[in-house]
């Protein structure tokens, strides 16, 4: 069982299990995973992981994750080469609402990302998406250069 962050956000009353940080950690330092999703648990107003990602998975992979009505956050883990043939990584932080998703759930995710974001020391690049197509992989390897 994981300990609970006693610190919540003001906006939103939401708390962060530390899971989250942990995980988070695990994936920026030692690279256990691919990607994190993360969800809201309004049952325990806390921010709890959803799903890890295996190394080996893909973006496509990662992209089928989210659920097609559903609000989410999540953190990704992108390798790319540059133009200098530089192999590097960036961790995208997404923040996932899609039209379809609850009026209320799409307020409670938006009133409770910064704070959340902040828990996440190390995100280099943040996307927002409503649509699938707004975090394609063009869009992710653009904003990664």
């Amino acid at each position: 069982m994981c300990l609970i962050n006693s610190s919540a956000n003001s906006a939103s009353g939401m708390a962060v299990n530390d899971e989250c940080k942990l995980k988070f950690l695990e994936l920026k330092a030692k690279r256990n995973f691919r990607f994190i999703i993360f969800k809201i648990d309004e049952a325990i107003q806390q921010v709890t992981v959803e799903k890890l990602g295996k190394p080996g998975e893909s973006y496509d992979d990662f992209t089928s994750s989210f659920p097609p009505n559903e609000c989410r956050y999540a953190v990704f883990d992108f390798d790319f080469v540059t133009d200098e043939h530089c192999q590097k990584s960036k961790i995208f932080f997404i923040s996932w609402a899609p039209d379809a998703s609850k009026v209320r759930s799409k307020m409670l995710y938006a009133s409770s990302k910064d704070r959340f974001k902040r828990e996440l020391d190390g995100i280099q690049v943040e996307l927002q998406a409503t649509d699938p197509s707004e975090m394609s992989l063009d869009i992710v390897k653009e904003r990664a250069l």
